[in-house]
């Protein structure tokens, strides 16, 4: 009896959803079979994003006002999401809805998850080892050695190597949230400026032309945000080690010398960072699956990163991996909850991709100056996924300059100005990018939503009995401090 009434509820929760989800977009429906996947951004209604901004008022809200619930259902909540979103979708748009989900999930999503679980898995099996005990300067240490590695090996491999060892280090401490808060403003966020391996929208960057190291001009604001940061997290960190009980622990005998087990992992990891580098280097031919184009050397990168995390699992020992406290909790929430997100997400982005003719138009053309699209980018970006964000902005800022990926690519390249619209519009460009690829990435770190590592170390964080802020407390930490040092980035650099 039991069962039957739950598999009611559960088939009266579809129908619901879908009645919901088809009063959204109900204006379109009689317009919904002659709509193309070019007019779609321009016919989508505003409140279609309203699946969107439920799950992200359920990441906000669910883990401080049903905590138990939320920790047991999310997965169905991100399900939920997708329902409400997908079913009324399709059943409206039909071909251009489909492309659009096909799109979403092979293009962005599957990779995205592939990506993360290969540096999860590996990094995982990678444990640092030693007499660390921390102190202010042992924690700026590692914050620092992490905020370097971010840019080569991925914020999200550098953040899977150093999140353990951070909390080893501080497990005797009781003040400790803050620690796991900075880490994510700098080793899973903004450490990642400096190459397309470190954040996803520099690589989407480098696949349409962008220069490998053209993002190393990023360099010298990065060093003013991560210097601000850290000499803020020092004051912070002397201040709650003051507040501690008990002292430091000191070493009775001998001190265990700092090193590293499960070191070939680092093959692995190398491995997976050729794989990225290769994909967006190398043109290959393409296969369609489902309508969309797959380019074949992202499918090598995606069937060799899987091989990667294979070999780490069989290679490294279960003991490595207890020492390390690895378990498949964080990257099964991160794919859980980013499922729903990027399917929900989709009328965001299409609008937004629509320009002046979508129901977004007022955020597109909020956009003239470098110092704008960096704000509107980055804000964007800490509540929208910050590859697609950068990309429509990339695509705008093409757009009103009248300049082709082409064009740009040479002249970031070879300075060469061969373009119709001429040197200065060129010139523009690469202000305008600067500004762009600046807050795609370092506004990732304003919510946890921002950057998928910033899930993962929170999970992680939480796992080891650290209770972590709710998604409106960790904006709380953001603003007042993120905030105010990017407002002195802007009038540094983008004035």
């Amino acid at each position: 009896m039991l069962h039957s009434l739950t598999g009611i509820r559960k088939r009266s929760l579809l129908w619901a959803s879908l009645g919901i989800g088809a009063m959204f977009l109900l204006p379109e429906m009689a317009l919904g079979a002659e709509i193309s996947g070019e007019d779609l951004g321009s016919k989508l209604p505003l409140w279609s994003v309203i699946p969107f901004v439920g799950i992200l008022l359920s990441i906000a809200l669910m883990p401080l006002l049903a905590p138990q619930v939320w920790h047991h259902h999310f997965g169905k909540v991100a399900a939920g999401g997708a329902v409400l979103l997908a079913a009324p979708f399709w059943l409206v748009y039909r071909e251009a809805a489909f492309h659009e989900l096909a799109h979403i999930i092979l293009i962005d999503y599957v990779p995205f998850i592939i990506v993360l679980w290969g540096l999860f898995t590996i990094g995982g099996g990678i444990v640092l080892k030693g007499s660390l005990v921390g102190r202010p300067a042992t924690n700026v240490a590692l914050l620092l050695i992490g905020t370097i590695m971010a840019s080569w090996v991925g914020t999200t491999g550098a953040a899977m190597l150093l999140i353990r060892p951070l909390i080893r280090a501080n497990a005797w401490r009781h003040h400790k949230q803050h620690i796991i808060i900075f880490f994510i403003f700098l080793v899973a966020n903004i450490g990642g400026s400096l190459t397309p391996l470190g954040d996803p929208p520099l690589l989407l960057g480098f696949i349409h032309g962008v220069p490998f190291f053209w993002t190393m001009a990023l360099l010298p604001a990065m060093l003013v945000a991560v210097a601000l940061i850290l000499a803020i997290f020092y004051l912070v960190d002397v201040y709650y080690m003051k507040k501690e009980a008990h002292p430091p622990p000191e070493h009775s005998g001998p001190q265990e010398p700092m090193h590293i087990e499960g070191a070939h992992n680092f093959i692995f990891l190398l491995g997976v960072l050729l794989l990225v580098l290769f994909s967006g280097s190398v043109q290959m031919s393409e296969i369609t699956v489902l309508g969309i184009h797959l380019a074949w050397q992202d499918i090598i990168r995606n069937f060799g990163i899987v091989v990667m995390g294979w070999l780490s699992l069989k290679t490294t020992s279960r003991a490595l991996r207890t020492a390390n406290d690895f378990s498949w909790a964080p990257i099964l929430e991160v794919a859980y909850l980013f499922a729903g997100i990027f399917i929900t997400i989709i009328p965001a982005l299409v609008m937004l991709r629509a320009g002046s003719e979508g129901a977004m138009a007022f955020i597109t053309e909020l956009v003239e100056e470098p110092w704008q699209y960096f704000w509107v980018t980055g804000i964007l970006s800490s509540f929208l996924d910050n590859a697609p964000t950068y990309l429509t902005f990339f695509n705008t800022a093409l757009g009103k300059l009248r300049l082709t990926e082409e064009e740009v690519s040479a002249f970031l390249t070879t300075g060469e100005t061969l373009a119709v619209a001429g040197p200065a519009a060129l010139a523009t460009f690469e202000q305008l990018l600067y500004a762009i690829s600046m807050g795609a990435v370092f506004m990732g770190a304003v919510t946890y939503i921002g950057n998928a590592p910033n899930f993962m170390v929170r999970a992680i964080a939480e796992e080891n009995g650290i209770e972590m802020p709710s998604f409106f407390g960790f904006m709380f930490w953001s603003v007042i401090i993120l905030m105010p040092i990017f407002v002195i980035i802007t009038f540094i650099f983008l004035r």
